[in-house]
């Protein structure tokens, strides 16, 4: 099992199981799909068996100098942290989405000091002096167990390599306390079965973790002693994630479940557990099959859990490939992969994901990292190219082959991505990318037909995505309908989610989309397009009442708008009747009044674009300073007419073009 990336330690709402929402998602030939990226052997498989090769790797250490400074460096670590730390059953797991500033949202930075005992404070990278707090405290305990639970693995991986009796002694002890504390925790206040941390998900990545510390320390410990670690720990939490109150369903956090179950009754050698945990009926194999759409995305749309879903995955392939088992979800690694790959095929020009449903921070992509991180199952001319560079365990175990192929990225092209509701218009300098309907509530915001968009290499509007959960901007800001290019019915966005959206006509330099239900009394519909240099948008906000409304389109920019001399200062705008919790965010807000049409030169660093709106009659536009990704913020026009109908006709072209 590889460290966790932290980023994607997220929970998500938990539908019952009658009313997520079923969708067929064909996947024929997986194996063949995305051929450019992939590195297949003689017999054409796309994937591998991962290897540990222990002789080999002890021959590396006493004889190749780097590869002994690496071990040097990886026992100090491990030595180290098992000199000063201990788990403690007084510590009361919280949640890693209560560790941010409550002045921004910004994230606590975790430091392995003890708070109240060696600090007094945590901070942020823009918050110096935070209070220590129950909530906070919860948070750190989160962090302090992944860390203290990954050099468990490490401590057993050194015992296998070196043979110093000392790192199995320190991790079997450390399963004996887990053993011995986790039926005296109490239950989680998130009422999903948790104990040893706040929510299940966490539970099952370190089980797959102590899966692979149990297979490793292999004879050291005596089968009494598994027995017991079975018996008191790892049965009962296999129970729980099975069969527990929460995530009967289709889901990332789901899959971590069966997958870290799967991994732990594989190696305890439990035929019936390891089965129910992959073939049952939300097992590893419905979880990959129902939650990876046909254009092999992760059906929350998050682009996150694309990643995550992979982590989930690959723990459990490694393990049956090193157990002699891989062979039997070979298809399963096949999907897996696309699921790996799918993203290079969407990314902005500097790298950069469209961010969807509620991702924290940017995701860049190809991660190399996460490329490399898994070359023994996945061979990539990216990963191997990148493995090739790295001293970790996974290279000692299982050192990576030269690959053939050049890593080379993929061309970015217009594409419909029907299944997952998404697509992708690539004409000239332009890149947009259109969201126009979801597939499940799980991770879902009021975005329904929001639109991001490049022109070359500069940013022209983005989706921020979201911050830790325990602020309260995610909530009341970046979940809502003001942080997108979304229309707004009274400062509302759409009503309800999941909306599914209807397609109505896409080619490479078009597409349009609607949302009938956008609210119980509002149809709204969306038409992009890249005529020239010029992207053109057309948004349509027609009510069923006879009663005005106040119709508004939000145009979120990375850029400094130019404003001309009708802009007054209005402090009230985000009084009622708007809505004053997603609205009070703004600030800086100015008013001017408009008829008909209105333009200005927004400046992007030098790249000057020409943003003009079309509208009817008379209408006013706000603009305000938004919330971006934190601590920073960005350009913001919200754009309003009074009536039951208005067809905002928005045209953003390069000046001097």
């Amino acid at each position: 099992m590889k460290l966790l990336f932290l980023f994607v330690f997220l929970v998500a709402s938990n539908l019952p199981a009658a009313q997520q929402p079923t969708y067929d998602f064909p996947k024929l030939a997986p194996d063949k799909v995305f051929p450019e990226l992939k590195v297949y052997d003689a017999g054409g498989r796309p994937w591998r068996v991962a290897q540990e090769d222990w002789t080999g790797a002890k021959k590396k250490v006493l004889q190749d100098s780097k590869w002994a400074a690496w071990l040097k460096t990886e026992q100090s670590d491990v030595d180290s942290w098992m000199a000063k730390h201990q788990d403690r059953i007084a510590w009361i797991c919280g949640w890693w989405h209560d560790s941010v500033s409550p002045k921004d949202g910004s994230m606590v930075v975790w430091e392995d000091k003890i708070p109240g005992e060696e600090v007094q404070f945590f901070h942020s990278a823009s918050d110096p002096k935070i209070e220590i707090t129950p909530k906070l405290m919860g948070g750190w305990v989160f962090m302090f167990r992944s860390n203290h639970t990954a050099r468990i693995l490490r401590a057993a991986r050194l015992y296998r390599l070196t043979g110093d009796e000392k790192y199995a002694a320190w991790a079997a002890s450390q399963l004996d306390f887990y053993a011995d504390s986790y039926l005296k925790w109490p239950l989680s206040t998130r009422k999903d079965g948790a104990r040893m941390y706040w929510q299940t998900l966490d539970e099952a990545t370190t089980l797959a973790k102590f899966a692979d510390v149990v297979r490793l320390l292999g004879n050291y410990v005596k089968p009494e002693r598994k027995a017991q670690w079975w018996g008191n720990y790892f049965k009962p939490q296999s129970d729980v994630l099975l069969h527990g109150p929460a995530f009967q369903i289709i889901h990332n956090i789901a899959m971590w479940h069966r997958s870290g179950v799967a991994q732990i009754a594989m190696v305890y050698n439990d035929a019936a557990l390891t089965k129910e945990a992959i073939d049952g009926p939300l097992g590893v194999r419905e979880q990959i099959a129902r939650g990876i759409t046909g254009d092999y995305f992760e059906w929350e749309q998050s682009f996150g859990y694309n990643s995550y879903f992979v982590m989930a995955a690959s723990g459990l392939f490694e393990e049956a490939g090193l157990l002699g088992r891989a062979e039997e979800l070979k298809d399963e690694m096949c999907i897996i992969e696309n699921l790996l790959l799918s993203p290079l095929y969407i990314r902005f020009p500097d790298g950069n994901l469209p961010l969807t449903a509620d991702v924290i921070g940017r995701i860049i992509v190809p991660s190399k990292k996460l490329f490399a991180d898994y070359y023994r199952i996945y061979p990539t001319a990216i990963g191997l190219e990148e493995a090739a560079t790295r001293k970790d365990w996974n290279t000692l175990l299982d050192p990576p082959t030269s690959s053939a192929r050049k890593a080379e990225l993929p061309a970015i092209t217009s594409r419909l991505m029907e299944s997952t509701r998404m697509a992708l218009l690539k004409q000239g300098d332009w890149q947009v990318f259109f969201h126009f309907g979801q597939l499940t509530e799980s991770h879902s915001q009021r975005e329904g037909l929001n639109f991001m968009a490049y022109y070359g290499k500069t940013d022209i509007s983005h989706d921020p995505g979201t911050v830790g959960y325990g602020s309260p901007m995610h909530k009341n800001y970046y979940t809502r309908a003001i942080s997108h290019n979304v229309a707004l019915v009274d400062g509302e966005g759409m009503e309800t989610t999941p909306q599914y959206g209807k397609l109505i006509e896409f080619k490479p330099n078009k597409v349009s989309a609607s949302l009938p239900q956008y609210r119980s009394d509002t149809a709204v519909t969306r038409t992009l397009s890249v005529e020239g240099e010029q992207l053109k948008d057309i948004l349509t906000i027609e009510t069923s009442g006879t009663t005005a409304r106040r119709l508004a389109s939000v145009l979120q920019l990375q850029g400094k708008v130019k404003l001309d001399e009708k802009f007054v200062a209005d402090p009230n705008f985000a009084n009622p009747p708007l809505p004053t919790v997603s609205f009070s965010y703004l600030k800086n807000t100015k008013v001017a009044s408009y008829k008909d049409k209105a333009q200005w030169i927004v400046d992007y660093n030098g790249v000057l674009m020409k943003v003009a709106v079309v509208l009817p009659g008379a209408f006013k536009v706000w603009h305000s300073e938004s919330p971006d990704f934190p601590p920073q913020y960005r350009d913001c026009l919200y754009i309003e007419q009074e009536g039951t109908k208005a067809v905002f006709t928005t045209t953003i072209s390069p000046v001097g073009k």
